[in-house]
């Protein structure tokens, strides 16, 4: 492939609800420019795009592949992302490098969950809607239109018409060059005659809407009643970028209809990066604005990571200045410089080799060292960072459990990799539990994670629900004594404290002070005190989880001159604490999140009575388009299950957020429930 400077170059990422024909698509755009020999087939698991084991099995793309396209003079970057929700993480990835958004809507199915998201994520970016597989059976134009306006906000105006519909359908009708263009090879031939009256209205709304694009456009319009076809181009792609237009293109890729207009509309109405701009932050912490362009200080930002056995690839994205092959840049997020090998353009999981990136270009470089996603690669002497993806926190997780000795010591490792490769998936080591925690966005994006770990990886695990996090802490003052003796046949062990615990605000953990005055324990043994008390926080005093919201206050004790020993007091300290909490009403605490469930109108009534048979509060409703949105307070302990429930109760239509809010106390009934399970669970390991 030739080297393509920055006002040669568009970015355009397809967005889409799950099965809308993304993939396909890129099929046939690679077998029609002849990059390809043949037509590559996702259920067959042929296609370039889809080369990951696990899509090759669901016969669905799970990470976003890339495919520049040549085509007149221009270099199309292609994004080809996963429409399951589950992996939004790829979606937001992608359009934070591109330019423009190609939103794909299935012409039987119309308007879809997934599209109706995607629509939220593209309202920034010049964007276009493909109604695609106009030639399954059942399509009917008038329907999908239907879809379009009661589901999707905007001014959607038509570049194109289709000649036909469903089985009959033949091709298209370009209403920027007034032609049409049939069959499989897309040739040029007049508009029929039959739709003449159509093609005119359908212009005229066109040529005003690419008028409003720009004030000149307005005044020779009204003037001349009509505007050129170039001019209309530059109207079209001004108001694009304003997001005041969005043009509406059909297409056929299985059959390869509207192939050409449709490569043809890209390269014309959606912008070079050469016209945008992007912004950074500085070496003293100001933002600053640069063009996109080999002038620029240089700016490569990582936006995804791909992991395998022998090593990491880092996708790239130049924003400012020539990335080199074989150069050594600094990377501004490790403060550190990096060496820059082999630059690759990727078509699928092939890698073609360049000596260059220009601004505003995609590729990949691998063994970048300690680069990962969000870092920025940039010169030394003028250093820019760029800001990181925004990503959705987690929404479900799952307890990991090695499977054998060796994959113990693999566990950590594995994880850390499959979070950087995805960073929607997150991991920790739950201390309230002891369980290693892997949180995500839905049941199949865990699924696939763990399939990762053994495939890539060679680390099995299994999975369970994980345990709640509980927390434990006192709601009133309570004070103990505790005396120490151990006589071990020489020194013995003694040590004598007075200890008071009183409760805290809930945002603060643990806190030690010393009343001690005239030395009745020494420095050192009150030190020993706090980490025998530190220690007790541990393990809790209702059913094993820790403590937390406590101030713990020594206020006496007495220490022997012969076998007091800091052990001695660390004991006592430990012992202590627990008597004194004991008789301070312990409580337990639970996670509270804040969720935000987004359903349609009609099963909003649904929603509300099953949030609360969930204990939710619900904090307010508001309305959007046909949708409504509620957000509630709900323990974690009832939203295990929740992404799966949610689907079952709107027929996949319901989507949800949830994030940490704070810990609220366990009603009552339930948290006897909890102790007499933590009691029963102890008696068992001991056995």
């Amino acid at each position: 492939m030739k080297e393509y400077p920055t006002d040669h170059i568009r970015n355009i990422a397809l967005v889409s609800h799950n099965g809308a024909g993304k993939t396909m698509l890129v099929e046939r755009l690679l077998f029609h420019t002849k990059v390809t020999t043949r037509m590559g087939s996702v259920l067959n698991g042929t296609a370039a795009m889809d080369f990951e084991e696990e899509e090759m099995e669901r016969n669905s793309s799970i990470s976003t592949a890339l495919a520049p396209i040549e085509w007149h003079g221009n270099k199309l970057n292609i994004f080809d992302t996963p429409g399951y929700a589950d992996f939004v993480g790829e979606v937001n990835a992608a359009l934070k490098v591109t330019d423009a958004a190609v939103v794909l809507v299935e012409a039987v199915a119309g308007v879809e969950v997934g599209t109706e998201l995607v629509w939220q994520y593209t309202a920034d970016m010049p964007r276009v809607l493909l109604i695609n597989k106009m030639d399954r059976e059942n399509v009917r134009v008038s329907r999908v239109h239907e879809s379009l306006h009661n589901n999707l906000h905007g001014n959607l105006v038509p570049l194109q018409l289709p000649i036909g519909e469903g089985a009959s359908f033949e091709g298209i009708v370009d209403l920027l060059s007034m032609k049409a263009y049939v069959g499989e090879a897309n040739t040029e031939t007049d508009i029929p005659a039959g739709m003449a009256d159509e093609v005119e209205e359908a212009r005229m709304a066109l040529v005003e809407a690419a008028a409003e694009g720009d004030d000149a456009l307005i005044e020779k319009y009204f003037d001349e009643g009509d505007l050129t076809p170039e001019e209309i181009r530059k109207g079209l792609k001004m108001a694009m970028r304003q997001g005041t237009v969005v043009p509406i293109l059909y297409a056929a890729p299985q059959a390869g209809l509207g192939i050409v207009p449709l490569l043809e509309a890209w390269a014309a109405l959606f912008p070079a990066p050469s016209e945008c701009t992007f912004t950074a932050t500085d070496g003293d912490g100001n933002e600053v604005e640069n063009p996109v362009s080999d002038l620029s200080p240089l700016s490569a930002f990582i936006f995804k990571t791909r992991e395998d056995p022998y090593g990491k690839m880092s996708y790239l994205r130049v924003f400012g200045g020539v990335l080199e092959s074989d150069s050594r840049v600094w990377d501004v997020d490790l403060n550190s410089e990096v060496r820059v090998g082999t630059l690759h353009l990727l078509r699928g999981k092939e890698q073609i080799a360049v000596s260059r990136l220009h601004s505003g270009d995609i590729g990949s470089v691998v063994k970048l060292g300690d680069a990962s996603t969000n870092h920025t690669l940039c010169d030394k002497a003028k250093t820019l960072a760029i800001a990181p993806i925004a990503q959705p926190d987690p929404i479900v997780s799952v307890a990991v459990h090695p499977v054998s000795q060796s994959d113990v010591a693999k566990l950590n490792a594995t994880l850390t990799r499959l979070a950087a490769e995805d960073p929607t998936l997150r991991w920790h080591n739950e201390r309230a539990t002891r369980e290693t925690i892997l949180s995500g966005m839905g049941d199949t994006h865990l699924n696939i994670a763990v399939k990762k770990a053994h495939s890539k990886f060679g680390t099995n695990v299994t999975t369970t629900l994980p345990t709640i996090p509980f927390r434990e802490t006192i709601t009133q003052t309570g004070d103990a004594e505790y005396t120490h003796k151990k006589q071990t046949g020489g020194a013995g062990q003694y040590a004598r404290v007075f200890l008071r615990v009183e409760s805290l605000d809930d945002d603060a953990e643990f806190e030690f002070t010393s009343e001690i005055f005239g030395g009745s324990i020494s420095a050192p043994f009150v030190s020993a005190v706090e980490k025998g008390c530190r220690q007790a926080l541990e393990g809790g005093v209702l059913a094993g989880f820790p403590l937390t919201g406590i101030k713990a206050i020594v206020y006496d004790g007495k220490e022997h001159p012969v076998d007091s020993k800091e052990i001695a007091f660390q004991i006592a300290g430990r012992e202590v604490f627990r008597l004194a909490a004991n008789r301070a009403r312990p409580v337990l605490l639970e996670p509270i999140y804040e969720v935000t469930v987004t359903v349609p109108n009609d099963n909003m009534g649904d929603i509300m009575g099953d949030l609360n048979t969930r204990r939710a509060r619900v904090l307010g409703m508001a309305q959007e388009g046909m949708k409504a949105i509620i957000k509630a307070e709900v323990p974690l302990a009832e939203m295990q299950t929740y992404s799966a429930d949610l689907r079952s109760l709107t027929q996949g239509r319901g989507v949800f957020a949830m994030k940490f809010l704070r810990y609220g106390r366990v009603p009552g009934h339930l948290q006897e429930q909890i102790v007499a399970n933590a009691k029963i669970k102890r008696e068992q390991e001991q056995d």
